[in-house]
């Protein structure tokens, strides 16, 4: 599922915390009120109001305040700080953060219960008054059950890479930002998490959305009605979700942002069994069997019909987990890198990729066997490797039958499945070892292949440095962050190279894509839409 890398040697927790968790991030019509919907937006929710998008406790608690003052000094502590000083700009505004619990549905429809931050901005700056647009943000993967985006203040828990990130990007240059933490998190009942379920976690954003409109008025914030969904890694795939959500339900959206979005995961799904796995594979497929298990429930008959004996018992109910994922990595719960056995078949498709085959593997080889197999016997036309531009732009990428259940489940989950009526930014990085840049250019190509407008859809490779547009100074920003890290990385060019590998997807990439996608949503607003 990743470009081809460099061999990395150590330290290999670093390789796969950092593929698991995303620390960072990260033509106008319609109109109208900017989504959301539901009942009494700007008004408390009534009585007996307990089904999708309620609120649970109006109003939401303040966890945090910060001046704008306060706000730059806080990000001049960190050396992640202060290169988001650089990206994201000077803050405009204070940030006050609320925390929302709200109703939405698991993975089988099941009422249940979650929680969103809600950073609001303030000050005396213009940005920072009135009527203000709102962002619905998705996070990235992690293993973290506690992970809490209305507690990023806290530099000692999960959620503070990424809730600065945000927070500097979105809240303090005046946008409201709504920012669920998903089912299956933080104080979420659901035992679960319903991990690139698309329909779930449509709904689930779309929840968040409904239930924090129902408390601004509360709070004093005002929407202006315009929305931009975005979000990274995992939050990619979920912010496209949202807006399909959207779209189909008749909310209005104005524009949507998903950045290095697995939204194309048929097509990763079938690449990992033909030996191209991402970086993090062991914390991606066990989150994503466990969570199509609960949507599905054929995705197999038991753990051990795809997992080795050492892991397959109580795999589907690991993660997310309140232990950390280098202690179930110490304590054999999870391989770090080995997802298929040394001498599998079939094998990497390059020899850098043979770092995900060898002892303790995580996935049986009569599992590999039938799966590829299947994607053989099977094919989906969007899915040929090697991929092709027009195998990429295909209009029936999912015109398949699979046989293996996990399969089956990438086909229902994967975004090659409508066609937006408003302006998308996709964004990402062609080297990108944890999420392939292939997914972002076969959903781009279907939706162009669909009729969708080339003035309505953005496409960014961090890596073209060849194309002069609004987003060359991010391209060379990223160009710029590559090189300074590698040479401030002590040893050998190797040493060098696997620094920006491992870097590349949790920390290198996310603030260029997030910059990108506030001034395409700054353009899109000045356009009238």
């Amino acid at each position: 599922m990743n470009q081809p890398q460099r061999q990395l040697s150590s330290p290999l927790y670093r390789l796969s915390a950092l593929a698991g968790v995303t620390l960072l991030l990260a033509a106008c019509g319609g109109g109208g009120g900017g989504g959301g919907g539901g009942i009494g937006v700007g008004f408390p929710p009534p009585v007996g109001d307990t089904g999708r998008g309620s609120v649970v406790t109006d109003p939401p608690e303040q966890t945090a305040k910060l001046t704008a003052d306060q706000f730059r000094t806080n990000l001049q502590a960190s050396d992640q700080g202060k290169a988001l000083l650089q990206v994201a700009g000077t803050p405009k505004c204070g940030v006050e953060v609320r925390y929302l619990e709200y109703r939405t549905v698991g993975g089988k429809g099941e009422a249940t219960n979650a929680t969103a931050a809600i950073m609001l901005p303030s000050g005396a700056d213009v940005a920072c008054n009135g009527a203000r647009p709102v962002v619905l943000y998705a996070h990235g993967t992690t293993a973290a059950r506690n992970y809490n985006l209305a507690k990023w203040t806290d530099s000692t828990q999960p959620a503070a890479g990424e809730g600065l990130t945000i927070a500097a990007m979105f809240a303090a240059q005046g946008y409201i930002v709504v920012a669920p933490n998903y089912a299956g998190y933080d104080k979420s009942t659901l035992p679960y998490h319903p991990y690139l379920n698309g329909d779930q976690q449509g709904k689930d954003m779309v929840d968040a959305l409904t239930a924090a409109r129902k408390t601004f008025s509360g709070i004093d914030a005002a929407d202006a009605g315009s929305l931009l969904i975005t979000g990274y890694s995992q939050g990619g795939y979920v912010a496209m979700a949202a807006h399909r959500e959207m779209q189909a339900t008749g909310k209005a959206v104005t524009a949507s942002a998903p950045l290095s979005a697995p939204s194309a995961i048929g097509l990763l799904a079938d690449y990992t069994f033909l030996g191209w796995p991402a970086l993090g594979s062991t914390l991606f497929v066990p989150l994503l069997s466990a969570s199509w298990q609960q949507q599905f429930g054929d995705v197999y008959g038991n753990t051990a019909d795809i997992y080795e004996a050492q892991y397959a018992t109580g795999i589907d109910t690991l993660l997310p987990s309140l232990t950390p994922l280098t202690t179930l990595y110490a304590n054999g719960k999870l391989p770090q890198l080995a997802l298929f056995p040394a001498g599998a078949t079939p094998g990497p498709v390059s020899p850098e990729l043979s770092i995900f085959y060898g002892a303790n593997h995580l996935i049986r080889q009569t599992y590999l066997t039938q799966a590829a197999g299947d994607v053989l016997a099977n094919p989906c036309p969007g899915n040929a490797l090697p991929a092709t531009a027009g195998s990429l732009s295909t209009t029936s990428p999912l015109d398949c039958r699979p046989a293996v259940g996990f399969r089956r489940a990438a086909r229902a989950n994967d975004l090659r499945n409508w066609l937006p009526a408003r302006p998308v930014l996709m964004c990402g990085g062609a080297n990108d070892p944890t999420v392939n840049f292939l997914s972002t250019r076969a959903t781009a190509g279907y939706f162009r292949a669909r009729g969708m407008p080339a003035a309505a859809l953005t496409v960014i490779d961090l890596e073209d440095t060849a194309t002069t547009d609004a987003y060359s100074t991010a391209r060379a920003g990223f160009a710029q962050a590559k090189s300074t890290l590698a040479q401030n990385t002590p040893g050998s060019d190797a040493d060098k190279r696997q620094a920006v590998t491992l870097a590349y997807h949790g920390t290198l990439a996310p603030p260029f894509c997030l910059a990108s996608a506030r001034g395409f949503f700054q353009g899109v607003l000045a356009a009238g839409g």
